[in-house]
Protein backbone atom coordinates (compact mmCIF):
# COMPACT_ATOMS: atom_id res chain seq x y z
CA UNK A 1 0.00 0.00 0.00
CA UNK A 2 1.66 3.67 -0.89
CA UNK A 3 1.95 6.56 1.21
CA UNK A 4 -0.78 8.34 0.15
CA UNK A 5 -3.26 5.49 0.18
CA UNK A 6 -2.41 4.65 3.54
CA UNK A 7 -3.08 8.46 4.69
CA UNK A 8 -6.13 8.45 2.77
CA UNK A 9 -7.27 5.27 4.67
CA UNK A 10 -5.94 7.11 8.04
CA UNK A 11 -7.72 10.35 7.57
CA UNK A 12 -11.18 8.68 6.34
CA UNK A 13 -11.49 6.92 9.81
CA UNK A 14 -14.48 8.18 12.18
CA UNK A 15 -12.07 8.48 15.06
CA UNK A 16 -9.83 11.55 13.06
CA UNK A 17 -12.89 13.04 12.17
CA UNK A 18 -14.75 12.77 15.80
CA UNK A 19 -11.35 14.24 16.67
CA UNK A 20 -11.73 17.35 14.02
CA UNK A 21 -14.56 18.09 14.94
CA UNK A 22 -13.82 17.76 18.59
CA UNK A 23 -10.76 20.17 18.40
CA UNK A 24 -13.27 22.81 16.64
CA UNK A 25 -15.96 22.68 19.10
CA UNK A 26 -13.73 22.75 21.90
CA UNK A 27 -12.37 26.02 20.68
CA UNK A 28 -15.37 27.10 20.68
CA UNK A 29 -15.99 26.61 23.79
CA UNK A 30 -13.24 27.82 25.46
CA UNK A 31 -14.14 31.16 24.44
CA UNK A 32 -17.30 30.75 25.58
CA UNK A 33 -15.51 29.69 29.27
CA UNK A 34 -13.12 32.63 28.60
CA UNK A 35 -15.92 35.21 28.68
CA UNK A 36 -17.79 33.75 31.05
CA UNK A 37 -14.65 33.69 33.60
CA UNK A 38 -13.94 36.93 32.76
CA UNK A 39 -16.80 38.73 32.23
CA UNK A 40 -18.85 37.35 34.73
CA UNK A 41 -16.98 35.17 37.10
CA UNK A 42 -14.09 37.75 38.02
CA UNK A 43 -16.41 40.67 38.49
CA UNK A 44 -18.39 38.91 41.16
CA UNK A 45 -14.88 37.03 42.83
CA UNK A 46 -13.64 40.66 43.37
CA UNK A 47 -16.20 41.81 45.06
CA UNK A 48 -15.45 40.44 48.44
CA UNK A 49 -11.68 41.63 47.48
CA UNK A 50 -12.88 45.28 46.55
CA UNK A 51 -12.30 45.51 43.33
CA UNK A 52 -9.00 43.78 42.90
CA UNK A 53 -8.89 42.33 39.60
CA UNK A 54 -6.73 39.03 39.53
CA UNK A 55 -5.35 39.99 36.44
CA UNK A 56 -3.17 42.60 38.10
CA UNK A 57 -2.09 40.32 40.37
CA UNK A 58 2.10 40.27 39.97
CA UNK A 59 5.10 39.67 41.64
CA UNK A 60 8.03 41.87 40.18
CA UNK A 61 11.45 39.92 40.56
CA UNK A 62 13.55 42.72 40.35
CA UNK A 63 13.05 44.22 43.97
CA UNK A 64 10.96 47.39 42.31
CA UNK A 65 7.25 47.97 42.68
CA UNK A 66 4.89 48.41 39.79
CA UNK A 67 1.64 49.64 39.70
CA UNK A 68 0.50 47.20 36.82
CA UNK A 69 2.13 44.56 35.03
CA UNK A 70 2.64 47.10 31.87
CA UNK A 71 4.50 49.10 33.58
CA UNK A 72 7.29 46.52 34.76
CA UNK A 73 7.30 44.83 31.58
CA UNK A 74 8.37 48.27 29.71
CA UNK A 75 10.59 48.52 32.71
CA UNK A 76 12.00 45.13 31.68
CA UNK A 77 11.64 43.54 34.54
CA UNK A 78 10.35 39.92 34.95
CA UNK A 79 7.15 38.82 36.72
CA UNK A 80 5.58 36.39 38.25
CA UNK A 81 1.64 36.63 37.22
CA UNK A 82 -0.11 35.13 39.60
CA UNK A 83 -3.28 36.19 38.99
CA UNK A 84 -2.68 34.92 35.12
CA UNK A 85 -2.34 31.65 36.81
CA UNK A 86 -5.55 32.18 39.17
CA UNK A 87 -7.61 32.66 35.96
CA UNK A 88 -5.95 29.29 34.12
CA UNK A 89 -6.68 27.29 37.39
CA UNK A 90 -10.78 29.25 37.37
CA UNK A 91 -10.91 28.19 33.73
CA UNK A 92 -9.69 24.64 34.03
CA UNK A 93 -11.90 24.00 37.00
CA UNK A 94 -15.13 25.50 34.94
CA UNK A 95 -14.04 23.61 31.80
CA UNK A 96 -13.67 20.39 33.76
CA UNK A 97 -17.80 20.78 35.24
CA UNK A 98 -18.65 21.69 31.96
CA UNK A 99 -17.20 18.57 30.23
CA UNK A 100 -18.82 16.30 33.43
CA UNK A 101 -22.17 18.13 33.08
CA UNK A 102 -21.90 17.21 29.36
CA UNK A 103 -20.87 13.39 29.47
CA UNK A 104 -23.27 13.23 32.48
CA UNK A 105 -25.80 14.83 30.25
CA UNK A 106 -25.31 12.30 27.12
CA UNK A 107 -24.82 9.29 28.94
CA UNK A 108 -28.19 9.53 29.91
CA UNK A 109 -29.25 8.29 26.60
CA UNK A 110 -27.02 6.00 25.78
CA UNK A 111 -28.48 2.68 25.85
CA UNK A 112 -27.62 0.03 28.43
CA UNK A 113 -25.15 -2.24 27.47
CA UNK A 114 -26.97 -6.02 27.20
CA UNK A 115 -26.24 -8.10 29.60
CA UNK A 116 -25.40 -11.84 28.42
CA UNK A 117 -26.40 -14.86 30.70
CA UNK A 118 -24.45 -17.45 29.93
CA UNK A 119 -26.24 -21.10 31.67
CA UNK A 120 -23.85 -22.24 34.19
CA UNK A 121 -21.66 -25.02 32.61
CA UNK A 122 -22.17 -27.31 36.09
CA UNK A 123 -25.24 -28.93 35.81
CA UNK A 124 -27.53 -28.80 38.47
CA UNK A 125 -28.55 -31.53 41.34
CA UNK A 126 -31.81 -32.59 39.38
CA UNK A 127 -29.59 -33.62 36.18
CA UNK A 128 -26.75 -35.06 38.71
CA UNK A 129 -29.74 -37.39 39.99
CA UNK A 130 -30.93 -38.02 37.01
CA UNK A 131 -27.22 -38.82 35.56
CA UNK A 132 -26.97 -41.28 38.56
CA UNK A 133 -30.52 -43.20 37.98
CA UNK A 134 -29.69 -43.47 34.21
CA UNK A 135 -25.85 -44.86 34.93
CA UNK A 136 -27.10 -47.36 37.43
CA UNK A 137 -30.18 -48.17 35.16
CA UNK A 138 -27.39 -49.07 32.48
CA UNK A 139 -25.27 -51.05 34.73
CA UNK A 140 -28.44 -53.78 35.61
CA UNK A 141 -28.83 -54.62 32.42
Amino acid sequence: MGFFSEFKTFVSKGNVLDLAVGVIIGAAFGKIVTSLTDDVLMPILSIPLRGLDFKSWFISLDGESYKTIEQAKEAGAATVNVGSFLNAVIYFFIIAFCVFLIVRFANRFKEPAVVEVKPDPTPSKEQILLTEIRDALRSRV
